[in-house]
């Protein structure tokens, strides 16, 4: 596997921007050792994307640094997996779903993850990609600001054709078509916006796997556009950060419509989202915990049958990651 196609794996999709951080950067990756157990030793491999990736490797592996840095450097890259593996998998399962919750505390540089595996699979990202489709919108005039108001086109919109849901059928501005994941407004976004903005935008972020097969205006939520939870914390960090293609005012203006609960101890800026694809729903809820002494990012992804009725699919999603961002607290 190149360094290429690990950053790939790892959610990050445009050859000229990773050409591009090589270029500034002459040692591309350094190695650490930082503790071991048993047979097992971990190692942390810095990259310059707005994060660090943990790497674990068996000791054999590491006697044969001795002999070859090169050869060490490329079966770490082949034993990709997670510092801390822990096991709340039986919160998924207790309320019959799939799906997995990562998370990366940003003051200590560690990932979490319930499913390692699953963290790297790309799915559709839903209405989570209300996020960057906020940034692009805003950056390209697609809208003049966010209390532009967009007049509702009469036609009664429903969840998944069933229950009309009044907040969809009204006049409706950006925040809160953010809020009550308006789609007809962000497909009317679209239309103003275009594919080769889209493409251009979303390269230059890192930002999913450029699938833009799907005719449809509403790629995120059909098709075969995709990115992983790995890849949507990625994008939040940058975000955080202000390391994205985007204005610093517009930047700023999404990070205030994200937030949806905040108080004098921690401020929550997220999104969720929910849509269906061969059979399967697909829950997300994505964003970052901001306390007093850390930032923590998530990004949690459930499925379920679409023959299956399961009540807790909705509140399943913040359930899940807020039991696990505590359990990730309380060993910070």
């Amino acid at each position: 596997m190149s360094l290429f196609d690990f950053a790939f794996k790892c959610g990050y999709y445009d050859h000229s921007h990773l050409t591009n951080v090589i270029k500034r950067n002459t040692e591309w990756f350094n190695l650490t050792l930082i503790s071991s157990r048993f047979s097992k030793v971990f190692i942390i491999v810095k990259t310059y994307f707005c994060k660090n990736i943990i790497i674990k490797a068996d000791a054999n592996i590491i006697n044969s640094y001795m002999k070859s840095t090169f050869v060490l450097s490329i079966l770490l890259l082949w034993q990709v997996d997670c510092f801390a593996q822990t096991t709340p998998s039986d919160l998924f399962h207790e309320l019959g779903l799939k799906g997995s919750t990562t998370v990366y505390d940003y003051k200590n540089k560690k990932w979490f993850f319930t499913d390692s595996a699953d963290a790297r699979r790309l799915t559709l990202p839903a209405s989570t990609f209300k996020i960057i489709n906020s940034l692009i919108a805003l950056e390209t005039g697609a809208i003049k600001g966010a209390d532009e108001i967009f007049k509702w086109d009469g036609q009664e919109r429903t969840i998944f054709g069933g229950t009309p849901v009044p907040a969809w059928n009204q006049d409706t501005d950006l925040r809160s078509a953010y809020k009550n994941s308006t789609i007809w407004f962000y497909v009317e976004l679209a239309k103003r916006i275009g594919r080769k903005k889209y493409r251009s935008y979303l390269k230059k972020s890192g930002y999913g796997n450029g699938d833009f097969s799907e005719k449809g205006t509403d790629f995120w939520n059909y098709g075969e556009f995709g990115i992983s939870p790995m890849n949507q914390i990625n994008f939040l960090v940058c975000l955080y950060e202000g390391n994205l293609p985007f204005s610093g005012s517009v930047m700023n203006t999404v990070k205030s419509i994200m937030v949806s609960e905040s108080n004098s101890d921690f401020t929550y800026r997220d999104k969720t989202g929910w849509t269906t694809k061969d059979g399967q729903d697909i829950g997300w809820w994505v964003g970052y915990l901001q306390t007093k002494n850390n930032i923590y990012f998530f990004a949690t992804r459930i499925s379920k049958s679409t023959d299956t009725t399961n009540p807790d699919f909705s509140s399943a999603r913040k359930m899940i990651t807020k039991q696990i961002l505590q359990k990730v607290i309380e060993s910070d």
